[in-house]
């Protein structure tokens, strides 16, 4: 689809976004199964050649590609004479385990036109949600890089279960960024920008820029894929964009066709601005790439202290404990009264240490049971704002 004239978002900006393209030396791209595949499911090796060719030539010119790629549960259904994506989880398992291994070989024999060598990453949410998996995914991608390998990351299909999986590619890539530093990182689907409306309807208009949260009021993102091999939509886009951005990394979103376009700096697709400051690894780790454990309720006091005054959470203010937790786990600090979440933080005591605890003071609970129990519950650095 190409895009229309009358574009939303065209407004003066004093931000060089061809510069910010042309110039990120370390580019995450990721792409959909649906721009990867045939309408059955299968590998079409045409639009891969298309999509290696421009991450070819991107790695051949000195800059640092990563690719998030889905695609192994597509590639595996034709193979296995499915007709559609499975709805079950071990079929869905069956299939990512044939098509996985096709998906790679497809790539690294498409890559080795260009001399360069893939290496594949298969990451479960555990690697990017627990601190120590954290660190070795980023050492492995960051000596992949340093050798001048190409990584593929993918999900892994084969052993996530519906519990601890990410549910998409998109949040992922978006992880995956911040995970390397990124300068830059390209949403790929079957969708060319995103639009004031459905891309269906001729009067809906692309949005070049969104700068902020405020340049998506009163649009309609709530489009699923119709792929029947993906699983993304829009939505999950916009959210993995701010994520990326968030962490300073500036996003572009357009369609696999046009990724040469878009990386060449051109006026296609949707550019999200990256945010000025970027936060501290550890706290953009702890609000994205941490799955809560538990939840700890907070009179209103204590949401007040935390949200407004940036204060440690203290057992006096909590009133309810859930989930099952042991200290150093990430849990949600939630407002009683809404049962909203309003912060999330590293717990310092076990859930059943907890209960005992509630409501009281520090002075009190040393006095009674020992200086180790006058500790915060979460403490400020410790903790980050939702």
């Amino acid at each position: 689809m190409g895009s229309r004239p009358g574009s939303a978002g065209t407004a003066e900006h004093n931000w060089p976004v061809r510069e910010l393209v042309t110039g990120a030396r370390r580019i995450v791209v990721k792409v959909g199964s649906s721009s990867l595949t045939t309408a059955s499911g299968g590998i079409d090796d045409q639009r891969v050649d298309n999509l290696v060719d421009v991450l070819g030539g991107l790695a051949s010119g000195g800059r640092e590609v990563v690719l998030v790629s889905s695609g192994a549960i597509a590639a595996g259904l034709a193979p296995l004479n499915l007709p559609r994506r499975p709805r079950d989880l071990a079929t869905q398992q069956a299939a990512a385990s044939v098509g996985q291994g096709l998906l790679i070989g497809r790539y690294a024999a498409g890559l080795a036109r260009h001399g360069l060598t893939v290496g594949q990453v298969l990451l479960t949410v555990d690697d990017v949600t627990r601190r120590t998996h954290y660190r070795n995914a980023y050492r492995t991608l960051r000596k992949l890089l340093d050798l001048g390998a190409l990584p593929i990351v993918n999900e892994n299909d084969t052993v996530a279960t519906e519990e601890i999986r990410f549910g998409d590619n998109d949040r992922l890539a978006a992880l995956v960024a911040a995970l390397v530093q990124a300068d830059l990182l390209v949403l790929l689907s079957d969708v060319d920008a995103l639009y004031t409306g459905s891309p269906a309807d001729p009067s809906s208009r692309r949005i070049a820029y969104v700068e902020s949260d405020e340049d998506l009021e009163g649009i309609n993102i709530a489009t699923p894929s119709k792929s029947k091999v993906g699983t993304g939509g829009m939505v999950t886009k916009v959210e993995a964009a701010r994520i990326a951005t968030g962490f300073g990394i500036p996003v572009v979103l357009t369609a696999a066709p046009l990724a040469g376009p878009a990386l060449a700096g051109d006026e296609v697709g949707t550019f999200f601005r990256a945010a000025e400051h970027r936060p501290t690894a550890r706290l953009f780790w702890l609000a994205h790439a941490t799955a809560p454990r538990g939840r700890l309720h907070l009179d209103p006091g204590a949401v007040t202290a935390v949200v407004a005054r940036r204060k440690s959470l203290l057992p006096a203010g909590i009133t309810a404990v859930d989930g099952s937790f042991a200290a150093g786990d990430a849990v949600d600090l939630v407002d009683a009264g809404s049962g909203a979440p309003v912060a999330r933080g590293l717990v310092n005591y076990d859930a059943v240490e907890l209960p005992a605890l509630l409501g009281r003071s520090t002075p009190d609970l040393a006095a009674e049971l020992g200086p180790g129990y006058e500790r915060e519950v979460v403490h400020r650095d410790d903790l980050v704002l939702l």
